[in-house]
């Protein structure tokens, strides 16, 4: 079978939350709106058990360009955490799907928390793939695994407003439709874009989302 990205996440701090009922329909309204905004994936996020979810996408782009909407779209407070794994998705039954493409992503979604835990506290996502990748992939996967590293931290220093405006740039919206929103001026998005970083997280997402044929 073709593979395909797996994607386990959980929540970061789950046990600290007041409200955990509530953050997990918050993160399910904005996967659904990030779905209907970007319709990348084979299986959109949905809950599982506990403080986990899962989604399927077709491809590792794909992937990594719906999970930066995602992560920008989460209300202020919310933060999830991914594990990615590029292998075989395989039905098994009704809706439920087995296959390496999920153990590389628990395995991933393990690294990630040893990284959180140690020396990179604001990593989020890690990638893993299924054993016997070829030497071209395994080279991909580590160099997307260094880039969502700057991704996260970028992400991890913004406020809420802030994301809402990288979203909205991510989504081709002008510095003036966004200000309308926010109800602020033009040159106050400009400046909190800026300041932010987000026009290379912009410009990712664009060649993420960039059909290279």
């Amino acid at each position: 079978m073709p593979s395909h990205v797996a994607v386990i996440a959980d929540i970061v701090g789950s046990r600290t939350l007041t409200d955990r009922a509530g953050a997990q329909r918050a993160i399910i309204a904005s996967s659904r709106q990030v779905h209907a905004d970007h319709p990348v994936s084979v299986s959109p996020l949905a809950a599982t058990v506990g403080d986990e979810f899962q989604a399927v996408y077709p491809d590792l782009p794909a992937a990594l360009a719906s999970l930066l909407l995602l992560q920008l779209h989460l209300p202020e407070g919310i933060q999830l955490r991914f594990g990615l794994g590029v292998g075989a998705v395989d039905r098994v039954d009704d809706g439920i799907t087995d296959g390496p493409g999920w153990w590389a992503a628990r395995a991933a979604i393990e690294h990630a928390h040893r990284l959180q835990d140690r020396a990179v506290p604001h990593a989020r996502t890690r990638i893993a793939t299924e054993q016997g990748q070829d030497a071209v992939m395994t080279e991909r996967i580590a160099y997307a695994n260094a880039y969502v590293l700057a991704r996260d931290e970028l992400v991890s220093a913004m406020s809420g407003r802030t994301r809402r405006l990288t979203y909205g740039r991510c989504l081709g919206r002008t510095q003036r439709e966004l200000a309308e929103a926010e109800g602020i001026t033009q040159p106050a998005v400009s400046q909190a874009l800026s300041a932010a970083g987000s026009a290379a997280l912009v410009a990712g997402f664009t060649d993420l989302s960039t059909d290279p044929s």
